[in-house]
């Protein structure tokens, strides 16, 4: 039993740093990657035709991809391998042997640490794979059959039990894996795929990333942000990063930091701000970038990240997306080669331009008293770009993520707390009465017992603490609490409630959240 602690700690502490060094840009003093793959891998993989090896040259992935395969060699088969190695092979893979733009659409928010998505795919992928980990990490990888069939294979030699587990003893799992989920996978995620061949021939040099870039965010809890982040070059596929920005009350958002770039589109970096470190994972098309941000501690404090380098035509944002019939309001909209007059749609009125360049437009717009509720297509120019919210009233109020999971922690233990961190969003009805969103407003936040059991267990004592004018969410501490009934841990089953103003009149919004133990196991693809 202390064996088996032991490694799931060094393992998990592996993930961890080998988390981090996936944002560094490797060492130029690391042996290249075909000697590290002929001194290191050909000890167990042998060599096949066209310098092939044995299972590496059968399978595609994205670079957290390959490092989970590293880490796993490491810590399951006594792998030996430097820091500076495994950062070299993570980029010669994940550049040889990765995934194209396309097939990473739609699975990204696992790359990106969004960790309250709720995923979409058919209940017999759910029930076979999505019940141990993500559905996203299986689409995040391509193989042929015979590679997927491994796969099941090693699920079964590494995890005996997982026949007796739920969804699993109810169905012979291991004769529906190998007979139905294997041809299955290996038809919508094959190795050889048009895609990929395609984007390996026009992927960008990254020599078209070096310069400013314009990027506008939004970050749960705080609002609206927007400035530059500058790139300059560092060596082969390697950055040294600035940003400067502000958030829409003023607080600074400036730091630097180092990125690197794998795949000719997938964007990793590590930038200070403020004295806290944050992870950048962006996918890079042409003259766009568009990912998260979130805090290399903390992966549930994150900002949603677009920017547009400049020089390139490009509206990114309005700020605020929204605007109240017959009010007037101060509007700034984010880009690149802003030129021209901004123009806001039927029944709203520029009164006056505050400020203009081609980055940034600042106006003073006003709503008509008649003006029709719904979306507005915004222009500057010719640019095309976001939408504008007008609205008269607010119909609905929702609290987003509308099902979360937070985590105690600490209390004693190096395991940090994972905040609830939440939004609330305005929903409107259009003229033709279909709802539409009108964006994010300051709310009064409170949390109450979800159901009688957690009424009954005092939830809402012992679960954490809402901040009413954030909706962020902190958490208890780890371990039992010897106030609670059978001195139990500081679990809680919540609803999330938003109070919104509307002239006056209070509308409310709920969400779901559990507040359960530490996340021990927290891989770079959950």
């Amino acid at each position: 039993m202390k064996r088996k602690l032991r490694s799931g700690l060094s393992a998990s502490l592996l993930a961890v740093a080998a988390c981090a060094a996936l944002h560094s840009p490797y060492s130029l003093a690391a042996r290249d990657a075909q000697t590290i793959l002929k001194e290191t891998c050909q000890g167990c993989h042998t060599p096949e035709a066209d310098n092939a090896l044995s299972r590496i040259s059968h399978q595609r992935k994205t670079p957290e991809g390959w490092l989970m395969t590293i880490a796993r060699m490491q810590t399951m088969h006594g792998l030996q391998i430097s820091d500076d190695d495994r950062r070299t092979l993570v980029k010669y893979l994940a550049d040889t042997q990765g995934l194209a733009p396309s097939e990473t659409d739609g699975v990204r928010y696992a790359l990106e640490r969004r960790l309250n998505t709720v995923e979409k795919f058919d209940d017999q992928t759910s029930q076979m794979c999505g019940r141990c980990h993500s559905g996203a990490r299986v689409a995040l990888q391509r193989r042929p059959a015979q590679e997927w069939e491994r796969l099941v294979n090693f699920h079964l030699g590494q995890w005996p039990s997982l026949e007796y587990q739920a969804l699993a003893r109810d169905r012979d799992w291991f004769d529906i894996a190998r007979k139905e989920m294997v041809p299955l996978l290996a038809k919508r995620y094959p190795l050889d795929n048009p895609a990929w061949k395609k984007w390996q021939s026009v992927a960008p040099k990254s020599a078209a990333l070096v310069g400013n870039w314009s990027f506008s965010g939004h970050l749960p809890g705080k609002g609206e942000l927007a400035g530059v982040m500058t790139v300059s070059a560092d060596g082969s596929d390697t950055f040294k990063i600035s940003v400067k920005g502000q958030y829409a009350d003023g607080t600074p958002f400036n730091g630097d930091g180092s990125a690197i770039l794998y795949t000719g589109y997938e964007w990793r970096g590590n930038v200070t701000i403020d004295g806290v470190t944050m992870r950048q994972v962006f996918a890079v098309q042409g003259n766009a970038m568009q990912g998260r941000m979130f805090e290399a501690e903390h992966d549930e404090r994150g900002l949603d990240f677009v920017a547009a380098k400049q020089g390139s035509n490009r509206l990114l944002a309005v700020q605020p997306g929204y605007l109240k019939v017959g009010s007037e309001t101060e509007v700034t909209l984010i880009g690149s080669g802003l030129t021209g007059k901004p123009d806001f749609g039927k029944g709203v009125e520029v009164v006056e331009v505050v400020e203009q360049s081609p980055e940034r437009i600042t106006v003073k717009l006003k709503a008509a008293a008649n003006a029709q509720p719904g979306l507005r297509n915004v222009s500057v120019g010719s640019l095309k770009g976001p939408t504008l919210s007008v609205y008269g009233t607010i119909a609905e109020v929702k609290v987003v993520p509308e099902f979360s999971v937070s985590r105690i922690g600490e209390g004693g233990g190096s395991t940090p707390k994972v905040q609830g961190r939440f939004d609330a969003e305005a929903w409107g009805k259009g003229a033709d009465g279909k709802p539409y969103r009108i964006g994010v407003f300051p709310a009064q936040w409170k949390v109450e017992a979800f159901d009688d059991r957690a009424k009954e267990d005092e939830d809402v004592k012992f679960a954490g603490t809402m901040q009413a004018d954030t909706g962020v969410f902190t958490p208890g501490d780890a371990g039992p609490n010897p106030q609670r009934k059978m001195s139990t841990n500081n679990a809680g089953n919540l609803k999330v409630i938003a109070a919104v103003d509307d002239a006056g009149k209070s509308l409310t919004g709920e969400g779901h959240m559990i507040v359960t133990v530490q996340r021990w196991n927290n891989p770079p693809i959950p």
